[in-house]
């Protein structure tokens, strides 16, 4: 009985999530479900009736916590949170939105000052815009990564700027380029003063939250315009799997050493650290990249989704 209760409220919190989060009409909801119309439209309601749905998920689904479970086991994770996936052709990135948030705020809430770093990318953006704005001057914000780009315009995605119009908190931007032109160049901007401050904050961070990027034929690296096709092809043939605050790495998780890298104006991530590094990332393209970065123990805590989840613990 207590079973068959849990598994209504796991298919409650689905529906509504799928409805309130992933915008997935009815008809939708009842295909990826694969139930009937009608028993949709009374799971949607029932999500809204019984406070499931907030906006955020206030049940935790099953089969969420089974994966993030195996996910620790497998991976040797210190913090694992598993959003329910939102179905064929949903955005994954707002998938992991609200739950990365609700982790971050964890740390927001922590009466010790707290120095946290951030990368870049459409998946830390998204957990950005879910952040409850709830100001606080306790604690510092840094970028691990340079934010401007190739032509000299600010990235897009670069998240620091939005957590302190949100938050109002102490925040520190990288302001170099993504990629130097030559190596003297990018050794010139650390040498001054106020960015190798920047740089010592990042370092002594006591919790990192990154995306992870894939070095496929859509990189973001690449697609962003960071780096060339030429170059993209030089980090592939090299045997890039994925990146990290732009550090390329391979299928192993080991960093990519080129010419190139020595260009680049973030914060490496050093492997086994041993304060918090919360990836958050999903979606079938970036599988293997996750999966790389968790063997190379570049990170040590992981937001994804159900799919995403169920592709890194297949063997």
């Amino acid at each position: 009985m207590i079973d068959r209760e849990a598994s209504k409220h796991d298919d409650a919190a689905r529906a509504g999530w799928m409805y309130y989060v992933g915008g997935m009409t009815q008809d939708q909801i009842a295909t990826a479900l694969g139930v009937s119309r009608q028993r949709a439209q009374r799971l949607v309601s029932r999500a809204m009736v019984e406070g499931l749905i907030h906006v955020r998920l206030e049940h935790k689904i099953g089969a969420c916590l089974g994966a993030e479970a195996a996910l620790k086991r497998r991976y040797g994770l210190n913090e694992v949170r598993v959003a329910p996936s939102l179905g064929p052709g949903g955005d994954s990135a707002r998938a992991t939105a609200s739950v990365a948030a609700e982790l971050l705020e964890t740390y927001l809430a922590r009466a010790e000052p707290q120095v946290i770093a951030f990368g870049t990318g459409r998946s830390l953006s998204a957990m950005v815009a879910e952040l409850s704005p709830v100001p606080t001057d306790r604690h510092k914000v840094v970028s691990l990564i340079g934010n401007i780009a190739p032509d000299g315009s600010a990235s897009f995605y670069d998240v620091i700027l939005r957590i302190a119009d949100k938050l109002h908190v102490q925040h520190y931007p990288m302001p170099v380029p993504v990629l130097s032109e030559t190596a003297e160049e990018r050794e010139m901007f650390h040498a001054l003063g106020p960015i190798q401050s920047v740089v010592a904050l990042a370092r002594s961070a006591d919790v990192i939250f990154v995306g992870i990027g894939q070095m496929g034929d859509d990189a973001p690296l690449y697609k962003d315009g960071f780096v060339t096709r030429e170059q993209l092809m030089e980090f592939q043939a090299r045997g890039a799997t994925g990146e990290l605050v732009g550090c390329v790495f391979d299928e192993g998780g080991a960093y990519i050493e080129t010419p190139l890298t020595a260009r680049l104006g973030g914060v490496r991530i050093e492997p086994g650290r041993a304060t918090p590094v919360i990836a958050v990332a999903a979606g079938a393209s970036k599988v293997a990249a996750i999966r790389a970065a968790l063997k190379g123990r570049l990170v040590n805590g992981l937001v994804t989704d159900e799919a995403t989840a169920a592709a890194l613990l297949l063997s």
